[in-house]
Parts: C-alpha cells; sequence; structure tokens
C-alpha cells in the first residue's frame, strides 16, 4: 500500500539490479565511444546489470555512473575512461568476488 515493492520472478531478474548510464556528448560525436563502452560493459556484465543507458549531453560531457555514483568523469580525469579500470569499479560494487581475467592484469600494470 504505502511504497513500490519490486518482485522478481526469477533468480536471473534478481540478480540484475544495477542500472549504468553513460552521458555523452552530441556535439563531440560521441555516441559510437559510449555504445562501445556500453556493448563492453553488457558484454562483461550480463548477469549483473539490468541496464546500460545512453543519455545525451552537451558541453564535452562523457560520465559513466553506476546506480547514480559517478566512477567515471571525462572533464575531472582529463580523458576518456580506462576501460578495464572502468570494469574493475563496477566489478568492484557489483560482484567483488569476481575475475575479470585479462582486465584484472592490464589495470594492474
Amino acid at each position: 500500500p504505502g511504497g513500490a515493492t519490486r518482485v522478481s520472478a526469477t533468480p536471473e531478474a534478481a540478480t540484475q539490479s544495477h542500472r549504468v548510464e553513460i552521458e555523452y556528448c552530441t556535439q563531440c560525436h560521441w555516441l559510437l565511444r559510449a555504445a562501445w563502452t556500453a556493448q563492453e560493459l553488457l558484454t562483461t556484465f550480463s548477469e549483473e546489470l539490468a541496464e546500460v543507458a545512453l543519455r545525451p549531453g552537451k558541453g564535452g560531457v562523457f560520465v559513466v555512473r553506476l546506480d547514480g555514483e559517478v566512477l567515471a568523469d571525462r572533464a575531472a580525469e582529463r580523458g576518456f575512461p580506462d576501460l578495464p579500470r572502468l570494469k574493475q569499479a563496477i566489478r568492484d560494487r557489483v560482484a567483488p568476488e569476481r575475475s575479470l581475467g585479462h582486465s584484472d592484469r592490464k589495470a594492474a600494470d
């Protein structure tokens, strides 16, 4: 009665509760970079992520958020996110026990 309740019909649905948002600059034509990043994250975290959203923005923005938390910001970091490090940051929050294989090794270098 008082609030919304999320009910999962399957165990798989219960694990897919995280949302990634990639805000990208349309003026800079960064849609393909955002889409590629989304594809990489969906491939790596197919069981953990419920959604990866692409959000058009302006002014050179390229920000990746997980459940509202900023994980990568092109302006603050003075460059696009390093994909292995981004994957590690997401893994650390959604599946800390999971190995990322070669992405773990590359990011450690």
